[in-house]
């Protein structure tokens, strides 16, 4: 493994945490936002689809912006991206405005999260990986709170942009002032002797797997995230700020479990975290499908986010090995990807099923996608282990 400075490290865990602070506003927001632009609960399609769409385009292209840029610009321009598309959130006067910002916090978003994910999967352990997604996690775990204290008294949700927005200013201008320091550590990532070609990459069976595996796990836990608050606050007439507190031990309870997946992940094996992970995530979704009180909710999203947690960053760790160097970066940025695009596309199908059926469906939507993720898993997994027979719950020993 290359020599990095620790400095670029704490450079990525502050990138993942800026990437994370932002992306579970809305989720809390929204009963507010609806109101004050009179729309139904299905037009939250238009901000997550916008969003993702526009991640996904910026995710893809992210190599080329890094070897224009540096990672100390891209981080620069990325984060001011996100962050004046937050503050476009806060003031916006219009919902088509409101979309729009969000396309602008996609493209701000994707290029940073691809080049950071491909930076550390080269460079750093999986326990690193593990720790960088926890960052991310606890970004999103802070956003629903700051929301739920800002809507709380008086449903002020512009007031939960504006702080969130300043919080990405300060970050922006750490940044700002550190971006030289990347050129000390070296170029962003090894650049392997013969790199595929994308079409090349895409023929590969396992990165078809991991690309529905990414679209379904990132499904889950976004629509989890966003729609939470929303099942309990207006499905089950749980007070604002209980249901905001749930929400946010949700994404706590990632982070917590990332944290926590660092230290077992070498020991335990990526392979087996991730089907632990995707095994326990079907079984506590189930606990919320009963009209169920608020005290067994919070148990089902505290256990769904610990069993969530290492499912991305294992698979990002598993990424170079089951793919080989040739396909790494092309296989992590259509990872990048299919994951916006489950963001975009699962929490849009679970909006509409709530219009459609009301709030109360929405553990129905949660318990289905989840139950995908573990077949889907479960059938690539014995394919893999089919085709080449080895231990594949030890992928880590080139990470050592």
């Amino acid at each position: 493994m290359n020599k990095t400075s620790p400095f670029l490290l704490v450079i990525c865990y502050l990138g993942f945490v800026s990437l994370g602070l932002p992306d579970t506003l809305l989720g809390v927001a929204w009963p507010f936002i609806r109101g004050s632009f009179a729309l139904p609960q299905a037009a939250a399609a238009a901000a997550f689809i916008a969003m993702g769409m526009a991640y996904a385009l910026s995710g893809s292209a992210s190599g080329r912006l890094l070897g224009s840029l540096g990672t100390g610009r891209l981080l620069v321009l990325s984060s001011a991206a996100v962050t004046l598309a937050v503050f476009g959130f806060a003031g916006t006067p219009a919902w088509w405005l409101f979309v729009l910002a969000a396309m602008v916090h996609g493209f701000g978003s994707g290029a940073i999260d691809t080049g950071l994910n491909d930076f550390v999967s080269r460079r750093f352990s999986a326990r690193h990986m593990n720790w960088l997604h926890a960052c991310y996690s606890l970004g999103a775990a802070a956003g629903p709170a700051v929301m739920t204290a800002a809507v709380s008294p008086h449903g002020a949700w512009r007031t939960g942009y504006l702080a969130v927005g300043g919080i990405l200013l300060i970050l922006t201008l750490l940044f700002v002032f550190t971006r030289h320091g990347w050129a000390d550590g070296g170029p962003i990532s090894p650049v392997p002797a013969l790199r595929a070609p994308l079409r090349a990459t895409l023929a590969l069976p396992v990165v078809r797997w991991h690309l529905w595996l990414f679209f379904l796990y990132s499904g889950v836990e976004s629509t989890v995230g966003q729609w939470s608050f929303t099942l309990l606050a207006e499905g089950r007439q749980v007070p604002v700020a209980l249901a905001g507190g749930i929400v946010t031990t949700y994404w706590s309870a990632i982070f917590a479990g990332r944290i926590l997946g660092g230290f077992l992940v070498l020991r335990a094996g990526a392979a087996r975290l991730v089907r632990l992970g995707i095994a326990g995530a079907a079984l506590s979704t189930l606990v919320l499908l009963p009209y169920a009180p608020p005290a067994a909710a919070l148990i089902s999203l505290l256990l769904t986010g610990l069993a969530l947690a290492p499912i991305f960053p294992c698979l990002m760790t598993l990424t170079p090995e089951r793919t080989g160097p040739a396909h790494t970066a092309n296989a992590i940025g259509l990872q990048v990807t299919a994951a916006t695009l489950g963001i975009a596309v699962w929490p849009s199908l679970a909006g509409l099923a709530a219009q459609q059926a009301g709030p109360a469906v929405l553990p129905a939507v949660f318990a289905a996608v989840t139950a995908l993720l573990w077949i889907i898993h479960e059938a690539g997994q014995r394919r893999i282990q089919r085709d080449a027979p080895v231990d594949s719950d030890d992928c880590l020993a080139s990470a050592r």
